[in-house]
């Protein structure tokens, strides 16, 4: 069974995306314009496709330690209830996401974009 992983946001400075093998499962990142005396760092466990809405977890914290213990800890509720059929439909809508950017890169329609004959 895949770890979790953590791979910084290029587009980010202090934001991770955190992986269960290749699928994306939840976010940690610095809250910005934040007053000092509220939790500097937010996260969010889950993933859609793949998980109904409002099963997905989230919170703050003061600290990036605490923030991914707090990430982990939902981690494990949430995956407990995850199978194999939910990390297929995220990679699923993932991959068609991926196709549909390239067909529009090549200024190509969309199947249902096209006209019928």
């Amino acid at each position: 069974m895949p770890d979790l992983t953590r791979r910084r946001y290029p587009e980010g400075q202090d934001c991770w995306h955190v992986h269960f093998g290749d699928v994306q499962v939840g976010t940690i990142a610095r809250r910005v314009g934040q007053p000092h005396d509220q939790d500097a760092w937010q996260w969010l466990c889950g993933f859609y496709p793949g998980s109904d809405p409002g099963e997905q977890h989230g919170g703050t914290a003061p600290t990036f330690d605490c923030a991914r213990a707090d990430f982990e800890a939902a981690w494990r509720e949430f995956s407990a209830k995850r199978t194999e059929a939910d990390y297929q439909a995220w990679r699923d809508q993932r991959d068609w996401t991926a196709r549909k950017y390239a067909m529009w890169e090549r200024s190509e329609r969309l199947p249902s974009q096209q006209a019928h004959r």
